[in-house]
């Protein structure tokens, strides 16, 4: 069982990087995976200011960053490690997966969920339990069960990371504890929850206030509560996760929708974590929009010597911007191909630029139409 999840492990992965990297080549924003993260607005004041070291604020479905502040810069990201752990338990496990649990993992000290040796317990409510109370006992549980270790599962950890797009990360355990060589970024960890809140189970674990597992070896219920405390005194919140240690201080992933929005905030190191979220998140939808520039479809015609060729995009575009950088924004079409030269059917024949004044966002493949069947 373990040997076929870890071939099934590095398949995903794999495909996950091949994945990515077409998409960032050759689409748009249709679906939260397919566009690529654009660079921070440029905005002439009114930022929010923060207690954070690092902190950042993204639409969850753009993938826009609207706000960062030393975003890149790698730190100590503490239990906010699970995000990753709990995506691919989820991905690479089955929720009804019996697992038991290990010496080595019942050992594990800080923040746990007391689990005994030989206890058995679904993969489910193992990955609850690393999500909701934060348990770093649950998290090697998890690891050893998909992975038949914890090193190896972190091996994933950092292809998966890597694959999101994540390059400024190196994971050296699944929970977060303590050690040299283990740190993300503020933004890495935008991306990985983003990535996160598209599967339903883990945007339905990371909303709950309270809950409870089940427990199949003994029987019995363990009471879970959610140490994000946002999700009691801010009403839009809907997730994600805490974390603090002495070295990361606290820390906070937290996401909240509001009139159909989802935005994500990230603070590392702030003394005022969940202030600071509230600050980005309030100020990210009373300050922010999502634009749609254009549908998906034709968008302009190429020059051709019998006729002119109608190229098309495969997606809409939309982008999120401060509401009042929208004058600024505009679409250009530009050329790669020479004018009068034959095209043949689903041909890239050029690019839509997305700018906001003078900084170009990103760019998306004008195809020729593709032949049917």
């Amino acid at each position: 069982m373990i040997r076929q999840k870890w071939t099934c492990a590095w398949c995903c992965v794999f495909l996950c990087i091949v994945s990515i990297s077409t998409l960032s080549a050759t689409s748009v924003n249709g679906s939260p995976s397919k566009k690529p993260v654009a660079k921070p607005a440029v905005i002439s004041g009114g930022l929010p200011s923060v207690s954070a070291a690092s902190a950042v604020l993204m639409d969850v479905t753009t993938g826009d960053v609207l706000f960062g502040k030393q975003a890149d810069t790698r730190r100590p990201p503490a239990s906010t490690t699970k995000i990753m752990t709990a995506i691919l338990g989820l991905e690479l496990g089955r929720p009804d997966e019996v697992v038991t649990v290990s010496q080595k993992a019942a050992a594990v000290g800080e923040a746990t969920l007391h689990l005994d040796p030989g206890e058995k317990i679904t993969l489910y409510e193992l990955i609850t339990g690393a999500l909701v109370r934060s348990g770093n006992d649950a998290c090697v549980a998890i690891a050893e069960h998909i992975s038949g270790s914890e090193e190896q599962f972190v091996k994933l950890m950092n292809k998966k990371a890597l694959a999101l797009g994540a390059q400024n990360t190196n994971f050296e355990n699944t929970n977060g504890l303590p050690r040299k060589g283990h740190y993300s970024t503020a933004k890495d960890l935008a991306l990985m929850a983003r990535h996160g809140l598209q599967l339903p189970q883990f945007a339905s674990i990371i909303r709950q206030k309270e809950t409870e597992i089940h427990f199949i070896e003994p029987d019995v219920f363990m009471d879970l509560k959610n140490t994000n405390k946002l999700l009691w005194n801010y009403p839009y919140a809907n997730g994600v996760k805490t974390g603090t240690t002495n070295a990361a201080g606290k820390c906070l992933v937290a996401s909240a929708t509001k009139e159909g929005r989802q935005l994500l905030a990230v603070v590392l190191n702030a003394p005022d974590r969940f202030g600071d979220a509230k600050k980005l998140l309030e100020w990210g939808f009373e300050k922010t929009e999502t634009v749609r520039l254009v549908d998906s479809g034709q968008i302009a015609e190429f020059p051709n010597a019998k006729k002119s060729v109608p190229v098309f995009i495969d997606n809409p575009i939309d982008v999120s911007i401060p509401k009042v950088e929208r004058k600024n924004l505009e679409t250009r079409v530009v050329w790669d191909k020479a004018a009068y030269m034959p095209v043949r059917a689903g041909e890239r024949l050029g690019r839509l630029e997305v700018w906001l004044g003078e900084q170009k966002l990103y760019s998306v493949p004008l195809l020729s139409k593709k032949k049917r069947g």
